[in-house]
C-alpha cells in the first residue's frame, strides 16, 4: 500500500453521542465521548482522505487542521447532515451512538420537580444507518453494533439488515471498553462472514486497523 492510500477519497465519520431536549434544561443522551469516531478522522485524514466529521456534544478536540468538522445535538440534526454528505461520499463510517429514542413534545419551560411521578412519552429516532443502506449507491458503508449479548448474532443480523459492507462489534463485556475509555477491543464483521478479533488496544491503534480494513476493501 502506498502511504496514502485514500488520497482522494472522501470519507465521511459520524462521531460523539446525540442529545435528545426535554426541557430547556434536560435532554436524553448517552456516555458517549466521541473519542473513536475523532481517532478515526485523524487516521483517515493521516492516510490521505478528505475527511468530514459529523459529531455530537462531546469534549475531544481535532489534531489536523484538514478535516471539516460539523458539530450537531440531536439525532434530527445528524440526519439531516449525514444525509446531506453522503451522496459525494466514498467511505461512510457511523461510530456515533444516536439516541434510540427522543421525547415526542419538548416543553418549552423548565419541567418542575414534584412529589408527583413524572412520565415522558418518548417516539423513535429517525434511523440514520437503515436510510443510508437503503440509499446506498457505491459508498462503503460501516456501521457499529454496541452489545451486551448475543453479540457476534446480533452484529451479523445489524450487517445484513442494514445493507452495511463491515460492522465494527464492540463488547461492554470488556474490561477497558467501550463508551469514555482511551482503549478499545472490537471484532471486524464483513458481510462474507470474516470476522477478526482484536486484543484490547489504544484507540489511535483500533482506528488504524479498522482504517486498513476498509482501505483492503476498497482496493477489492
Amino acid at each position: 500500500l502506498s502511504k496514502l492510500p485514500l488520497r482522494g477519497k472522501k470519507v465521511l465519520i459520524t462521531a460523539g453521542p446525540t442529545f435528545e431536549s426535554i426541557d430547556p434544561v434536560r435532554f436524553i443522551g448517552n456516555h458517549s465521548s466521541g473519542k473513536m469516531g475523532f481517532e478515526l478522522a485523524e487516521t483517515a485524514s493521516n492516510l490521505g482522505a478528505n475527511v468530514i466529521l459529523i459529531s455530537g456534544p462531546t469534549n475531544e478536540k481535532l489534531k489536523s487542521k484538514s478535516i471539516q468538522l460539523k458539530l450537531i445535538t440531536s439525532s434530527d440534526q445528524m440526519f439531516e447532515e449525514v444525509v446531506n454528505k453522503y451522496r459525494s461520499a466514498d467511505v461512510v463510517i457511523m461510530s456515533a451512538a444516536v439516541a434510540d429514542f427522543k421525547p415526542k413534545s419538548i416543553s418549552n419551560k423548565k419541567l418542575k420537580k414534584s412529589n408527583q411521578n413524572l412520565s415522558i412519552e418518548v417516539e423513535k429516532t429517525k434511523d440514520i444507518l437503515s436510510h443510508l443502506g437503503k440509499t446506498k449507491t457505491n459508498q462503503l458503508l460501516i456501521g457499529f453494533a454496541l452489545e451486551t449479548d448475543n453479540e457476534i448474532e446480533n452484529a451479523k443480523s445489524k450487517l445484513i439488515n442494514k445493507n452495511l459492507d463491515l460492522i465494527i462489534l464492540n463488547s461492554l463485556n470488556d474490561k477497558g471498553a467501550g463508551f469514555g475509555f482511551d482503549t478499545n477491543k472490537v471484532s471486524i464483521i464483513s458481510k462474507e462472514n470474516k470476522i477478526i478479533n482484536f486484543p484490547l488496544k489504544h484507540k489511535k491503534d483500533v482506528s488504524l486497523d479498522m482504517i486498513n480494513n476498509i482501505i483492503e476493501l476498497i482496493n477489492e
